[in-house]
């Protein structure tokens, strides 16, 4: 019987509006990842930028953390999803084709479904 593996959900709806909480996902998402806990990201809201390609190249850091643009790199690399809310993209006017390659288009029911999955959900 194998073990099952843990996972968490991390909602970002932060941006340049807030740089410090738009870092939050990714830095504790790469943090899971070493340990091996399964990490998924959701951008909502404003998070959404983050996704949309070039966003971040131009972020000021925040928190101390290293820019969002490695985090995102190293969090993508390591095997990390990453889930872009189709109507927050919609309402913000950002076609899906200006989205990063990794980012799922996604919406609340799928969202749903992985908070149920996950051992734990944080916001930011």
């Amino acid at each position: 019987m194998s073990e099952k593996q843990e996972k968490i959900l991390y909602i970002g709806t932060h941006a340049n509006d807030h740089p410090e909480k738009a870092h939050l996902p990714f830095v504790l998402g790469n943090a899971a990842l070493a340990m091996d806990i399964k990490a998924t990201i959701a951008l909502q809201a404003n998070g959404v930028y983050l996704a949309q390609k070039g966003f971040v190249n131009h972020m000021l850091s925040g928190g101390g953390f290293p820019p969002l643009k490695k985090l995102m790199e190293d969090f993508i690399a390591q095997g990390g999803e990453l889930k872009v809310c189709k109507p927050c993209i919609a309402e913000r006017n950002i076609d899906e084709s200006d989205l990063i390659e990794e980012a799922e288009i996604t919406a609340g029911g799928a969202l749903n479904i992985a908070a149920i999955e996950a051992d734990a959900v944080l916001v930011f």
